[in-house]
């Protein structure tokens, strides 16, 4: 046992023989912790899980360092087919106690069993919407998807605890019994599986045992003939000769008349009621298994329309994500100012598909992206005017003019016109020079506007353009 404070090891004292710290209340609190930790495992032992799993909560208040008892409620819930909180259970266990842990041998093999990941997901996946079937009042739907549960977890106390409660629901009370019967092999003594037990057992009642039907007793008459008794019945007669003859013809007389009178004609009845009680029950069985076919198929429509909504639904949900992916991407690109890219990866952006906010990034991007666009092509359009290179710098500042005809005070078209006259292209630069003199009168680019206009040659004139 380590102190709490310094780590040193300690020994029979009440305090820590490094530290000095008063370590009394915390061995009582460990010692406590593993009495109800020896509690749980002589419960887990004799599969009385449920009492184990509370042992074993009591001990961890108490201690929750307490590795021996975590591992244990982890297996513990394990067993009854509850992975996830085994494996959280290991997990704390392994931050606890890092080295020389059975919690690594557990965690290794769960996690290095893929199958029984998958298994441990569809169980969970499954049980949620059994649980959704049932606030939806889809008994049926529930009952099959336990079913299907519990053929892959067949330890899952909580699934077979569930299914017995549907079954109970729907009166089926044998099949309840067996569902219960099964999750108390796993856990001997859950609180809520015998109290389903007691339901069933509530709302069926006990079977009594039927009185066996006494014989009657044959009357007989006894004497005796020396030293022999004599036992015979008391109808009996001693009919000799043709009285004896007699008799036998009179009674197959009897016989007979009494067969063909009474006893054909209640068999032909009793065949025909017979007949009759069979077609009708093979009818009724007939008309339930109709509409019991009914019922699953209208509920096999809806279950179908359920499924092409969702794949609508991950569908939509996919074309939204993809389009806020290109959104991200955008946003980077444009922050690596890599602006023609950014500018390429918004043009595939369907912006009715983005809410209040990716909208205002959306704009806010669409804005940044045109002003530094516009502000780089118009700065390399002057730089290639000032270098002569007026080809060039025609293409450029007409980009600019195209988007905003006022960029930089006017600047932009009156150098756009100016490039235009020197490549003798007058007929692109008048228009723009009349733009320059009409927007912007009183500046100094009108003035020159209307200078450079004057150089320009008249319609046929050819010469040579002066700067």
């Amino acid at each position: 046992m380590q102190c709490f404070k310094c780590g040193a090891q300690l020994g029979v004292e009440d305090t820590c023989p490094r530290c000095g710290a008063n370590v009394r209340m915390y061995k009582k609190l460990i010692a406590i912790s593993n009495y109800f930790y020896n509690i749980g495992l002589e419960r887990a032992q004799v599969r009385n899980l449920s009492g184990a799993t509370d042992a074993l909560k009591l001990s961890l208040q108490y201690y929750k360092a307490n590795t021996n008892a975590r591992n244990l409620l982890g297996l513990i819930y394990y067993e009854m087919g509850e992975t996830v909180s085994a494996l959280s259970e290991w997990v704390i266990s392994k931050s606890c106690q890092d080295k020389d842990n059975i919690a690594d041998g557990y965690l290794a093999d769960v996690q290095n069993n893929l199958s029984v990941l998958n298994t441990v997901n569809q169980t969970i996946k499954k049980y949620n919407q059994a649980l959704a079937y049932c606030q939806q009042d889809s008994a049926d739907l529930a009952i099959i998807q336990l079913k299907k549960i519990i053929s892959t977890n067949p330890k899952l106390v909580k699934a077979h605890q569930l299914l017995a409660l549907l079954y109970i629901q729907g009166q089926k009370y044998e099949l309840a019994a067996k569902s219960l019967r099964a999750a108390a092999r796993i856990d001997h003594n859950n609180t809520i599986t015998m109290r389903y037990l007691a339901e069933i057992e509530e709302r069926t009642g006990r079977a009594e045992p039927k009185e066996k039907k006494r014989r009657k007793k044959e009357s007989k008459v006894e004497y005796s003939y020396g030293n022999d008794k004599i036992i015979q019945p008391a109808n009996l007669r001693d009919n000799s000769g043709w009285m004896m003859i007699l008799n036998i013809l009179v009674g197959l007389v009897i016989g007979v008349t009494a067969t063909y009178f009474l006893i054909v004609p209640n068999i032909r009845q009793s065949l025909q009621k017979n007949a009759v009680a069979l077609l009708t029950e093979k009818n009724d069985a007939l008309t339930s298994k109709n509409n019991e076919i009914q019922s699953l198929q209208s509920r096999l429509e809806a279950s179908q329309k359920e499924v092409e909504k969702a794949k609508t639904d991950s569908t939509a949900s996919k074309t939204q994500a993809d389009t806020y992916d290109k959104l991200l991407s955008a946003y980077q690109l444009f922050h690596e100012s890599k602006f023609d890219e950014a500018e390429g990866a918004l043009a595939g952006i369907d912006e009715a598909k983005l809410d209040a906010s990716a909208k205002q990034v959306y704009d806010s991007i669409t804005s940044s992206i045109n002003d530094e666009y516009l502000k780089t092509t118009y700065e390399e359009g002057h730089s290639q005017y000032m270098g002569q290179h007026y080809a060039q710098a025609a293409e450029l500042l007409q980009k600019v003019v195209d988007i905003d005809d006022a960029y930089h005070e006017g600047e932009a078209i009156y150098y756009l016109a100016q490039a235009y006259r020197i490549l003798q292209e007058y007929e692109k630069a008048l228009p723009l020079y009349e733009k320059v003199i009409e927007e912007y009168p009183t500046s100094y680019l009108a003035q020159n506007a209307k200078v450079n206009m004057a150089k320009m040659p008249s319609q046929g004139d050819t010469a040579a353009p002066q700067q």
